[in-house]
């Protein structure tokens, strides 16, 4: 019996043995061998992190006006669990549906959802994409909602839970809505940038997170002994730009009244300040609101054409032509070319006028105001391929401007022949941007200076209190006496009520530099379809003193004879008009309106009078009425004014022309009286000592000269309106139609070499932009 017990007693002690000796092999391999592996694991419970994040930088206008800010969210969430428990169901699902506009069987749907790993009702789930980022008035809407619920939980004894909340966030908000949308871009739901500033400048807008650590118990409550560990967030930098909202608004309103109208593909307006070349406004059409961008079905609306789209430009590329000529002196505004047609050196390719038949022989500057392109292939052959290119290359084409958007694209500009030349000297065969077209403008507008395009005016960092200012980059490209002259000519263009093709950009009381564009766009067999075209107007003002430099384009709109003259111009001037007043620049003259009620002896006071110019040089006497922007017709070819109409302090009308006729010989050329008043028709005539025949009442609309027994007689058809878009304008389908049925014109005796060489192909019109994209020849 007792050896039977020590036995027992033996291994009993022994069982224990080789336990406690386990015991300290297992002690010994966690806190030595493992040790430090099972501190880490341990330290990992007891250690607190979190991300601080950063405040992402806002986005103002010019003048601090808030265009993109960082505004509170709520992100709705439901619990399953607990709106199955307390039979909330169908009152959520009602609700939110009301609330949020989400389909009935989807939240359903999230109302019964499971936890994938338990196979449990789920505690929490998000309602979206409906309930996520929702803003403060349907957070008001939903905690009404949560009110009912408690409601009818009354008395129920699982509480006052509802299984309804909302988690607090932040989002970026547009408080302009679509205003400026293309150039301030998005961000997505999750915050991520997706186009415009937002994508260009996410660096220095988004900044950088911050980071807390620290150590504590199993309450979460920081121990008191912890090491903390804190890394401040780096907010983003807040963003100023050049644009100006008011401006920007101006410009977006004028663009709907004119894209209702004409029903384009696309539109694009852009505004500078052409001394510092600050975009004052950017916008197209088709656009989008930045907040709701989810809404937009057609990606073509998030599309910048102003950087992104190349097209050709017709003949507002005629002021780069125009200002090399100035440059190098062979543009003499009284010498005399012959329109209707040119055939170009080396070629048997003839090139038209709108007017295919012409004008007769005009002088330089009535070929800028008509927009001869025969006057414009003198131009550029008188130039050469050479120093044309040169300039076109100067003005800042065939290369991006460098403005800070995204997409920026450019096309390289080739003059492989004579043809294309000859073309490119009037804006055909070229491929430019809007915003390269104006920079060029605004070139001639400041000076001679090609300044790069700036968006943004200046960033501040609010981690430091620091601003960095942008400054302008350019360079001289012609002269500031050739910029001058220049403008002076393109100021006839539209002062020039009765043959300026950019007429009806004329606004009373300033002074108005511009130029009209027409151009064809190819169809699908590759040929040019002259019911298509894009239309634009370019220019600036004051001239004297430049503040506002626009362009606008309208890619075919729905009358196909509509040109840059009568559809793009209105909006320029309408833009121009509105900005100027804006910016608190004074007329020269006060208009009707601030006029009226008041007589006709005051209204002729407030009107800029006719300055003395008989016996004076016609050179000196045509200089001085360009420097002042006063449109004007030289009647004869004598050195010396005889005689002038209106006379020496009439006031002048808006836009009225004045005559200087210098010859008395009764051949002297009759001029072209169009679009004038009866009176100031029979006033000049009568000057030139001129029989007059009056076929009607109103304006002149037509006119005729006859010989009847050696005597000069001037008939005169007259309308009760006049509408200067017959004939004159480039909108009857565009200038691009000089080009059209060429080979009528080809008259080369040896016909049977039509097809011997390229060179003898005819020259077509080149396109316009289709969907942002240029169809090259």
């Amino acid at each position: 019996m007792v050896k039977r017990i020590k036995l027992r007693t033996l291994l009993l002690g022994g069982f224990i043995t080789l336990l406690f000796v386990v015991l300290i092999f297992r002690m010994f391999s966690l806190q030595i061998v493992q040790g430090r592996e099972w501190h880490e694991r341990g330290a990992a419970k007891w250690v607190k992190e979190s991300d601080i994040p950063a405040e992402r930088g806002i986005i103002t206008d010019r003048n601090g006006d808030a265009l993109a800010i960082n505004a509170p969210a709520y992100t709705v969430v439901v619990s399953p669990k607990i709106i199955q428990a307390n039979g909330l169901e169908n009152m959520i699902v009602d609700g939110l549906h009301q609330i949020l506009g989400k389909d009935v069987n989807e939240l359903k749907e999230i109302m019964i959802a499971k936890d994938p790993k338990s196979g449990d009702l789920a505690k929490s789930r998000e309602v979206r994409n409906e309930g996520w980022k929702i803003d403060e008035n349907k957070k008001n809407q939903i905690d009404q909602l949560n009110e009912k619920l408690k409601e009818a939980l009354k008395g129920k004894k699982k509480g006052q839970e509802t299984g309804l909340g909302l988690i607090k966030e932040s989002k970026r908000y547009y408080p302009k809505g679509s205003l400026a949308s293309h150039v301030l871009g998005y961000t997505d739901r999750q915050g991520k940038p997706v186009a415009g500033l937002e994508i260009y400048m996410n660096k220095e807008l988004e900044g950088k997170p911050g980071h807390l650590k620290y150590e504590s118990d199993t309450s979460g409550d920081k121990l008191p002994n912890s090491k903390e560990i804190y890394k401040a967030p780096v907010n983003g930098k807040n963003i100023k730009l050049t644009i100006d909202d008011t401006i920007q608004y101006y410009i977006e309103d004028a663009m709907k009244e004119a894209y209702d109208k004409y029903q384009p593909i696309s539109m694009t307006v852009i505004a500078a300040d052409p001394k510092t070349m600050e975009i004052l406004g950017m916008a197209n059409l088709p656009t989008f609101d930045p907040n709701t961008y989810w809404n937009t079905q057609d990606q073509q609306d998030f599309f910048n054409y102003a950087v992104k789209a190349t097209y050709e430009p017709g003949s507002t590329f005629k002021i780069v032509t125009l200002a090399a000529a100035v440059q190098e002196k062979l543009f003499n505004p009284k010498a005399e070319f012959m329109s209707g047609h040119i055939r170009v050196q080396g070629t048997k390719t003839y090139l038209h006028d709108i007017n295919r038949s012409g004008w007769g022989p005009l002088t330089y500057l009535q070929g800028v105001k008509r927009s001869s392109n025969v006057l414009f292939v003198n131009l550029g052959s008188m130039l050469g391929k050479e120093r044309l290119l040169k300039y076109i290359t100067d003005f800042g084409f065939g290369k991006k401007t460098g403005i800070d958007l995204p997409g920026e694209v450019t096309t390289e500009i080739r003059l492989p022949g004579p043809v294309e030349t000859a073309t490119a000297s009037y804006g055909h065969g070229v491929s430019v941007t809007p915003i390269q077209q104006l920079a060029a403008i605004g070139a001639v507008a400041n000076g001679g200076k090609l300044l790069k395009p700036q968006i943004i005016k200046e960033m501040y960092d609010p981690n430091n209190g620091t601003t960095e200012p942008y400054k302008a980059e350019g360079r001289q490209v012609i002269s500031p006496e050739a910029a001058k002259e220049t403008s002076g000519y393109l100021e006839q263009v539209v002062a020039d009520q009765s043959i300026g093709t950019g007429r009806q950009a004329y606004i009373d009381g300033y002074r108005v530099a511009g130029k009209t564009g027409t151009a064809v766009k190819y169809g699908p067999d590759k040929k040019p379809d002259y019911s298509k075209s894009v239309v634009s107007f370019i220019g600036f003002a004051p001239v004297n003193d430049p503040k506002i430099a626009v362009i606008v384009i309208m890619d075919q709109p729905n009358d196909p004879t509509a040109g840059g003259g009568k559809v793009a111009a209105p909006v320029f001037k309408k833009i121009v008009s509105q900005s100027l007043q804006y910016m608190g620049v004074p007329r020269a003259t006060a208009t009707k309106t601030e006029t009226e009620g008041k007589n006709e002896a005051i209204q002729a006071q407030n009107r800029p009078p006719a300055p003395e110019l008989v016996q004076k040089s016609t050179a000196d006497a045509e200089k001085q009425l360009l420097k002042s922007g006063i449109a004007f017709d030289t009647l004869g070819k004598g050195p010396k004014v005889m005689k002038q109409f209106p006379a020496k302090g009439t006031p002048l009308n808006p836009g009225q022309r004045i005559y200087l006729l210098t010859e008395t010989d009764k051949t002297m050329e009759v001029p072209d009286l169009r679009g004038e008043s009866l009176r100031d028709a029979l006033d000049v005539l009568t000057l030139m000592k001129v029989a007059v025949n009056v076929n009607g009442e109103g304006y002149v609309a037509g006119q005729q000269v006859v010989n009847q027994g050696g005597k000069r007689i001037v008939q005169l058809t007259m309308k009760p309106s006049y509408d200067p878009n017959e004939q004159t304008e480039e909108d009857a389908n565009g200038e691009q139609s000089d080009q059209q049925n060429q080979e009528d014109e080809t008259k080369n005796s040896d016909k049977s070499k039509k097809s011997k060489k390229t060179d003898d192909k005819k020259v077509r019109s080149s396109t316009g932009r289709t969907n942002g994209k240029n169809k090259d020849n």
